[in-house]
């Protein structure tokens, strides 16, 4: 599997775990603003709440994955108009 590939496949997976999160924890994420709450401050009460927990954590892995694709020249796809 080419790096392309490799990373296409990656960020596809973290993309249907994010949505299947984002299902539970009722977070659109076409909403911008709810989307940023999530990435900036993990709640008090998040650590009872396990799927809020999961999805704060891939969101910031897809963050991490594309800037690996962007620093080998590669352009990541879009999540939701992201």
């Amino acid at each position: 599997m080419s790096g392309i590939e490799h990373y296409v496949e990656e960020l596809a997976q973290i993309d249907r775990e994010i949505e299947h999160y984002a299902a539970i924890c009722g977070v659109d994420l076409a909403d911008h603003d709810a989307v940023k709450r999530c990435l900036k401050q993990p709640h008090g009460d998040w650590a009872d709440d396990k799927a809020r927990a999961s999805l704060h954590g891939l969101l910031v892995l897809r963050i991490k994955v594309e800037g690996e694709m962007i620093a080998e020249g590669l352009v990541p796809r879009e999540l939701n108009g992201w």
